[in-house]
């Protein structure tokens, strides 16, 4: 008989000490997600949203997702977006990452995956940054649009791995929000660099890289001028350009089918001239060299967020926590185990 299948709970705190001072190592899981995604060796479904007739404005997303290669791991991402949560001084997300045995099916871990979610993407974002980039000089002034717990993430990211700015903008709707932004930039390092913009068209003219992580569901960018000094553009929220500034642009996203969606700014553009020829390719492109992006127009990264990123994280964080006895184990969590034990 084969061994009792064993499970484990990976809380926040522990997810947060493994994860301190890896920025490059994750950086490098994710980037290896993406080249199995291109290689054909993962399994990334749409996402599926649970959405609620009397919360509009609430949802709940699950992630399935299968990673192959040397440590093959299927599971998924349960993450929830609830925007009131904010008012009540909660975060909007939560999340929870179940990881499966590709052998037996059988579920392992629980990991707390706020953490998790918020990583992958700063160091997805990152990676495009840096691998768009390539050999040349790199932006020194960035504008954070949206200042919530991504955009904290991306800026550790970026400044972990090797960015350095002579300024650091930050717009915000809610200036209570920029300021407590603008706090943790001075914890950071970079308060002395630090300007409040009133001003979206402010913001973008005076950057040469934009990070949009805010929770607009439609664009409110949409003046292409703003982009005439050609900035590069980390759209994470997906939603915050409008159609003339995708097809002004040089467009890079994670995946096409799962970007070009849900009208998201690129699915919209897709809707507005009924072509995906405004795409000049994937993130994998640029780290094969297949795609060296032009410097002549603006330089828009759009990741939808794969679930196989959140695996790859998730399974980086369960090794390290097992190695390290961070896991808290779940005795006898699988009892039916005998097909033909007499029934209690």
């Amino acid at each position: 008989m084969s061994p009792a299948p064993h499970f484990a709970v990976i809380g926040g705190d522990s997810v947060q000490e493994i994860l301190r001072d890896r920025h490059q190592d994750v950086v490098s899981v994710v980037e290896q997600a993406y080249l199995l995604h291109d290689d054909g060796a993962t399994v990334n479904p749409p996402s599926y949203f649970l959405r609620f007739p009397d919360r509009p404005t609430s949802r709940i997303i699950a992630l399935p997702a299968s990673l192959g290669g040397t440590t093959g791991v299927d599971g998924l991402k349960w993450i929830s977006s609830f925007p009131g949560n904010i008012g009540t001084g909660l975060p909007r997300a939560s999340a929870v990452l179940i990881l499966n045995d590709p052998a037996t099916g059988y579920p392992y871990a629980c990991l707390e995956s706020s953490v998790i979610s918020a990583t992958r993407t700063a160091a997805s974002a990152a990676l495009a940054a840096t691998r768009m980039h390539g050999t040349g000089a790199r932006p020194r002034r960035v504008t954070f649009f949206g200042t919530g717990l991504i955009n904290r993430y991306i800026h550790t990211f970026l400044r972990r791995t090797g960015w350095e700015f002579d300024q650091v903008g930050v717009f915000d709707t809610a200036p209570e929000y920029a300021s407590a932004f603008v706090g943790y930039l001075r914890d950071s390092g970079d308060g002395d660099h630090t300007v409040v913009y009133d001003s979206a068209e402010a913001a973008i003219r005076e950057a040469d890289l934009v990070v949009f992580a805010t929770t607009a569901g439609t664009p409110h960018v949409h003046d292409t001028s703003w982009f005439a000094h050609n900035p590069t553009v980390l759209h994470v929220s997906l939603r915050d350009l409008s159609p003339e500034i995708i097809l002004a642009s040089t467009n890079i996203v994670d995946d096409v089918e799962h970007c070009l969606k849900a009208d998201t700014s690129p699915h919209l553009a897709e809707q507005r001239t009924g072509s995906r020829d405004f795409i000049a390719g994937v993130l994998a492109d640029v780290l094969r060299g297949r795609l060296t992006p032009p410097t002549d127009r603006p330089l828009i990264f759009s990741p939808f967020g794969l679930g196989v990123l959140d695996l790859a994280v998730g399974q980086f964080v369960y090794d390290e926590a097992i190695a390290r006895g961070l896991a808290t184990t779940v005795p006898g969590f699988f009892t039916e185990l005998d097909r033909y034990a007499p029934s209690a």
